[in-house]
């Protein structure tokens, strides 16, 4: 047993000599590999640059782009300035324009510009407010297109042209509210680059269109989209209808010219609609061929004049196929109002007719109503086809000045409600129109039934009832008292076609004769 022990000592002993050998063997080869690595990557690092066979890159002669923009910027961009304006208050209040700029108003389209061009402090000493914005030369002799909002109650207003420093004073020639337009005249004692108006009827959906302006006061910037629709009212006010595009506006392209790839001006940038006061894609345009007929108006005589017969309307309640059929009209435009002591009252038109026609062309939206009229010379006279009670009648009127037919008047009615009203139906409440009541909302001599609440989210309020209307009719069936209302209501089922005839007090202290029509949904009688 003790021999087997010294055995096995013997054979551990020997056994760690070995790996101690080994240990020491394997040290000694990596220093040695480590040495001849170090000493190779030295060498490398010595070694000079033994060069290429490459052929060096040359910078070729600049060519344009055959899809290049910039030859039409180039005819047109000179024509281009910035305008400067200046403005000094005494003790700033909140402006109109500042109590427009609530939540609910957001969406205004001009309110991005408003709120740009005029923002200051609200309230303090006497202050100079500086605005920019854009224009475009159209007279060789210094005659500028523009913006009337980009030089509103201005009184310093200069104009700074493309590539140069030097300002000059610029005289307010004359402005257009209903369009927004202005007319601007320096003397820059030399003849200026002008860009050409072109004709924008002709213009498409989908064609691609360049804006040349100053966004945030960046001088000449340019920017490419397409139009993205033609026509586009309900934006500002009732004469100004829009080239819609999504070539980049932004405050400072307003009155800048928005440009045809033929290098011809077809629109007055003048409005966007943004959430952010920012580009967001919709942008509007007023159309060349309105921006030339107020331009020629304002040079020959400093105004402009617009002809009138005295007649009001609402295109989306005028047109409607339902109230035309009802009223037995094929087409035209249903007329709430008509101006006491106008060319249409003298002519025997009254609230409701149906005009069809306007010198033989037929109406079929407000703008054929109202273009022909608009533009027609004062003191000439206009033939009118017009619808009453289902038969064609024909009407000539004498065009009148449209601001001595609509004279600026003022008056607001009272909020009048009481008395026990009749149970809701299509969320409607309405009572019997005593004398009394009537003479209280301006309704004296009327029959009908008075409406005192239109429910939120009901039918009543989707077709327009407002609060203090009068239902005159229902589908043609007279309404003198709540039991006659209540009848007329009372034979129509779910899916049936439904006018009221509702007569409607305005501001200015006329009633105007309005027809609501719409589909009776299921769930809305009660």
């Amino acid at each position: 047993m003790g021999e087997q022990v010294k055995e096995i000592y013997n054979w551990a002993r020997r056994r760690k000599i070995m790996a101690a050998f080994f240990v020491a063997l394997t040290l000694l080869v990596g220093i040695m590999i480590g040495s001849v690595v170090s000493g190779r990557v030295s060498a490398v690092k010595n070694t000079t640059f033994a060069g290429t066979n490459a052929t060096p890159l040359a910078v070729p002669d600049p060519i344009p782009s055959s899809n290049s923009f910039s030859g039409i910027v180039n005819r047109v961009e000179p024509a281009v300035v910035n305008i400067a304006t200046t403005q000094v208050m005494e003790h700033r209040a909140p402006s109109a324009r500042r109590k427009r700029s609530q939540p609910d108003d957001q969406d205004d389209p001009m309110q991005d510009f408003f709120d740009k061009f005029f923002d200051g402090q609200k309230e303090g000493p006497a202050q100079a407010e500086r605005s920019l914005g854009s224009g475009v030369i159209v007279d060789k002799r210094g005659y500028i297109l523009t913006n009337n909002h980009v030089v509103d109650q201005a009184t310093k207003v200069q104009v700074q042209l493309n590539g140069e420093t030097a300002h000059y004073t610029a005289k307010v020639v004359g402005v257009d509210e209903d369009t927004d337009l202005a007319v601007l005249k320096i003397d820059a004692g030399r003849d200026l680059p002008t860009a050409r108006l072109g004709n924008s009827d002709g213009v498409q959906v989908g064609d691609w269109v360049l804006a040349i302006g100053s966004p945030f006061g960046l001088q000449a910037t340019v920017t490419a989209g397409i139009i993205s629709a033609k026509d586009r009212g309900g934006i500002g006010h009732q004469f100004q209808r829009f080239l819609q595009t999504d070539a980049a506006i932004n405050p400072g392209n307003s009155g800048g010219p928005l440009v045809s790839l033929g290098g011809d001006v077809i629109g007055i940038n003048t409005a966007i609609i943004t959430g952010s006061r920012g580009y967001e894609g919709v942008g509007f345009a007023l159309p060349s061929t309105t921006a030339i007929n107020v331009y020629n108006q304002i040079i020959a005589q400093g105004r402009v004049t617009r002809g009138s017969i005295g007649v009001s309307f609402q295109e989306d309640l005028g047109t409607n196929a339902i109230t035309l059929k009802a009223l037995g009209a094929p087409y035209g435009v249903v007329i709430e109002g008509v101006e006491p002591g106008s060319p249409a009252e003298k002519a025997g038109l009254k609230g409701g007719d149906v005009i069809t026609s306007v010198n033989g062309v037929a109406v079929k939206s407000g703008n054929d109503l109202v273009n022909p009229i608009s533009l027609a010379p004062i003191g000439s006279k206009v033939k009118l086809s017009y619808v009453r009670d289902r038969s064609q009648k024909e009407a000539v009127a004498t065009v009148e000045d449209r601001t001595r037919v609509f004279p600026n008047t003022a008056g607001r009615m009272g909020d009048q409600r009481g008395g026990e009203a009749a149970p809701a139906e299509f969320g409607l409440h309405v009572q019997e129109l005593t004398p009394d009541r009537a003479h209280r909302v301006g309704m004296d001599t009327q029959k009908g039934v008075l409406v005192t609440e239109v429910e939120p989210a009901s039918f009543a309020e989707d077709i327009g009832f407002a609060q203090r209307d009068v239902i005159a009719e229902v589908n043609r069936q007279a309404i003198s008292s709540v039991e006659d209302y209540r009848n007329a209501i009372g034979k129509l089922k779910a899916g049936d076609s439904v006018v009221f005839k509702v007569l409607r007090h305005q501001d200015t202290d006329r009633v105007l004769t309005v027809f609501l029509p719409g589909v009776v949904p299921a769930e809305d009688k009660r």
